[in-house]
């Protein structure tokens, strides 16, 4: 961990309302950059990496000791973030390749933030992930078992049991980061949370500030339609539908958080970073694979319109690279081959929202890449395939 891990005594979590934002605006400006007010700054951003084809496939985990070299000897890079999914869905949830994980990004030469994927938790239910599958003829889960007779996925694949281990593993400080170096982040788990209590457990939910632009995760699954997918191909549990609906309310509150806090400091934008690609149907052949993620994507609209800045989503999930405009209908649209044959907008019509653009973050394949994204303070640009507002950024490969 970095030395931001530290514990910390904010003077915030005794307020609330209007006071608490006016006491976020110092708390977070105190983060910015010493020196010229207008220098650019880059973080490398990537996801869905490092992925296997099998429980057995190690390649890319192999690659990323290389892989993160290349990103410490970018001069231009001051941080990195993960956008989500540390293995993909045929890979076990296991401790040991959490922690595994975690070791390899404790040697990033600055800091890292990280926004957990489905496949790491909401999705270790599955059988291909080393969950189970539900027997409707004894009314029993078939957990996967290894050659011990023992299941090998970390609690029987368990979902909230997953998340509870990647937060003990990868946050076990508020406030803290990955990687080396100090980023002094606020996470949901260290402001008041007296009036929704169980908002105080979303400790993965950071924001930060930097040259007048605010950053904010939340933890939002791709795939499983914001963990929607019924646990083991059982019926739905209390379980299941409490995780669902805790998170998302915590999630919602905490996007009002960072938006209200970029309005308190007339901040230049907003990047939202999250893992879920939320017009991607995944396959599924209606809009309602994507339904538990209309309350965000409304949040999204209707927040970014009020703010009237550039607000940046950075997304991984689907795998492919997209820059697009998914709130504005028949926007421009650029990415890997074949990526923009379908218009997003369709996927949560009825917004039309200009000043929003997302990047999906490409991933899942080797060599390994990273997106450098790049913050200009005071540039205005329009939007481009590669640029929008303050922000510009382009992929980075072998």
């Amino acid at each position: 961990m970095s030395s931001s891990a530290r514990p910390r005594a904010l003077a915030v979590v005794a307020l609330t309302g209007t006071a608490l934002v006016a006491a976020l605006v110092p708390q977070l400006a105190a983060q910015a950059d010493s020196g010229s007010s207008n220098r650019s700054f880059s973080y490398a951003v990537y996801g869905d990496a490092p992925y296997g084809t099998s429980p057995t496939d190690t390649s890319e985990t192999d690659a990323t000791p290389g892989f993160i070299a290349k990103v410490n000897a970018d001069p231009a890079v001051s941080g990195i973030v993960h956008v989500g999914d540390i293995h993909s869905g045929s890979q076990y949830c296991t401790e040991a390749y959490d922690r595994q994980i975690a070791a390899l990004w404790s040697t990033f030469a600055d800091p890292m933030v990280y926004t957990p994927g489905d496949n790491e938790w909401a999705d270790c239910h599955k059988k291909k992930e080393g969950g189970g599958a539900y027997d409707a003829g004894t009314g029993t889960i078939k957990y996967v078992l290894g050659a011990d007779g023992q299941p090998v996925s970390y609690a029987r694949g368990n979902p909230v049991a997953n998340l509870a281990l990647i937060r003990s593993v990868f946050f076990p400080h508020p406030g803290g980061t990955l990687g080396s170096g100090d980023l002094d982040v606020l996470s949901q788990a260290e402001v008041d949370n007296g009036a929704h209590p169980a908002d105080g457990q979303y400790v993965e939910n950071v924001m930060w500030q930097r040259k007048g632009v605010v950053f904010v995760t939340i933890n939002l699954p791709g795939g499983s339609n914001n963990d929607a997918d019924p646990w083991y191909g059982a019926p739905v549990t209390a379980e299941q539908t409490t995780e669902a609906a805790e998170r998302t309310a915590a999630d919602l509150r905490w996007l009002d958080r960072a938006f209200d806090t970029a309005a308190a400091q007339d901040a230049q934008g907003v990047v939202v970073i999250a893992q879920a690609d939320m017009w991607d149907l995944d396959g599924a052949a209606t809009n309602a694979h994507l339904s538990s993620y209309e309350p965000f994507v409304a949040k999204l609209a209707g927040r970014t319109s009020d703010l009237g800045k550039p607000v940046l989503l950075l997304n991984g999930d689907s795998h492919v690279y997209r820059s697009d405009n998914p709130l504005a209908e028949g926007s421009d649209c650029t990415g890997d081959q074949g990526v923009c044959a379908a218009d997003a907008w369709p996927s949560h019509p009825s917004y039309d929202v200009p000043n929003f653009h997302r990047v999906v973050v490409h991933g899942s394949t080797t060599p390994l890449e990273y997106l450098r994204l790049t913050v200009t303070p005071g540039q205005h640009g329009p939007a481009t395939a590669t640029s929008f507002g303050p922000f510009s950024w382009e992929r980075v490969t072998d």
